[in-house]
């Protein structure tokens, strides 16, 4: 009985995993085929750039608003929906025909993102072994990882050779495949009690909660401060060829995927928050690194796999952070935690490039996400201060004769 419960809970995994490869497909393959877009619109590159913040906007404000449509249903059903809305969104997304359909259907595609990861999060800790929650939710978040080696180079081959509407499509069918997966792996689930609120339990009140959401944006926006301008920094920089910016996502990508396993066994070595300092410094310092080196063309490829791989060991212990600060509302705070990576995507992309437009050169992104991980370290470590005065505060009350 027990084999057969923990080969249902692994397909439920894998279903979720699935889902996470059709989003990191559809997050990240529009900028690989965004001079087709453009062309197949007759609009402009940055015209065309612009479907890439919509979309981040929808995941912005779709994840609180799904989360709470969805907290009255069981999260088999939601996820269903939720796959639903992605599949059909994806599908229209290589319908559009003109700038404005584009932008409608690739906000609307970004609404069922963050819940997803989010309700998915909590889900997969449901589902995990005793002690293994961090491993099910990285097993979650492979799937967007896998998503950047295999996807996304396969999604811009097609749309580059064939129609840049062939890579929507093929993100539809992805959905289609994690609706079948989770329907048919996918155990139903008995709904979370009502918990009381609590001096240790305030779910979305809980202040630490909004500390953590707005070291999600800072500290993460530090890698995307990166990872937005790593094709100038190859070509113009590191002296390599355009054909190499494809080799050097992929590099990246494997480095994304041993990042989040690693990351993984890190929330289990330690707790989740102090995995996350412990992250975001090796990050700071290989961003250094990576600048002082970023002129040497074999430099600069070991440097993207090394960051990649930093990058990623965050993602699940910042997602268990996340989930224990918002007991009551796991769902609700998990989703938002996705909201705040895409906050830190906007941003770290948007603060990198302020150098780099009064000239100071490429390498100066990398220093600007050096600065926003080391804020990061340092929102970490605050908390960890804090949650250490707080004990001691009660031992001595505890102890007081």
């Amino acid at each position: 009985m027990e084999t057969n419960r923990n080969s249902t809970n692994r397909k439920a995994l894998i279903a979720l995993a699935v889902g996470g490869f059709g989003i990191g497909l559809t997050e990240f393959v529009i900028m690989g085929i965004l001079p087709d877009v453009a062309l197949g619109l007759n609009i402009s590159i940055p015209q065309a750039g612009h479907a890439i913040a919509a979309y981040a906007l929808g995941v912005v404000i779709g994840a609180p608003l799904f989360t709470k449509m969805g907290g009255k249903m069981d999260s088999r059903k939601t996820l269903l929906l939720l796959m639903t809305w992605f599949a059909l969104f994806n599908s229209l997304s290589g319908l559009a025909e003109n700038y404005t359909t584009l932008l409608i259907s690739r906000f609307l595609s970004g609404l069922p993102h963050g819940a997803f990861f989010g309700i998915g999060a909590v889900v997969a800790g449901r589902l995990a072994k005793t002690g293994k929650i961090a491993q099910a939710i990285a097993v979650m978040f492979s799937g967007l990882t896998i998503a950047n080696v295999i996807g996304v180079p396969i999604g811009t081959y097609i749309g580059h050779h064939y129609d840049w509407s062939a890579s929507f499509y093929m993100v539809g069918i992805v959905g289609l495949v994690t609706m079948a997966s989770i329907y048919f792996w996918m155990p139903k689930l008995p709904q979370l009690p009502p918990v009381l609120e609590s001096n240790g339990n305030k779910g979305l009140k809980n202040k630490e909660l909004w500390v953590l959401i707005l070291l999600t944006t800072i500290g993460t926006g530090g890698f995307f401060a990166w990872y937005s301008y790593i094709a100038p920094l190859i070509t113009e920089v590191a002296g390599l060829g355009d054909y190499v910016i494809g080799y050097a996502m992929i590099i990246s990508g494997l480095g994304m995927v041993m990042g989040n396993f690693i990351g993984a066994k890190m929330a289990e070595w330690f707790l989740p928050l102090r995995a996350v300092a412990v992250s975001l410094s090796i990050m700071v310092a290989l961003l250094i690194i990576n600048a002082i080196v970023a002129m040497n063309p074999y430099a600069i490829l070991i440097m993207t796999f090394l960051i990649g791989t930093a990058s990623f060991t965050v993602a699940t212990p910042i997602q268990m952070a996340i989930i224990n600060a918002s007991k009551g509302s796991e769902m609700l705070g998990s989703s938002m935690n996705q909201s705040a990576f895409n906050m830190g995507n906007a941003s770290g992309a948007y603060l990198a490039g302020l150098p780099i437009a009064y000239g100071y050169g490429i390498v100066y992104a990398g220093l600007v996400g050096a600065v926003l991980a080391a804020i990061g370290v340092g929102i970490a470590l605050s908390i960890l201060v804090y949650r250490q005065q707080k004990t001691r505060r009660y031992k001595r009350l505890a102890y007081r004769p």
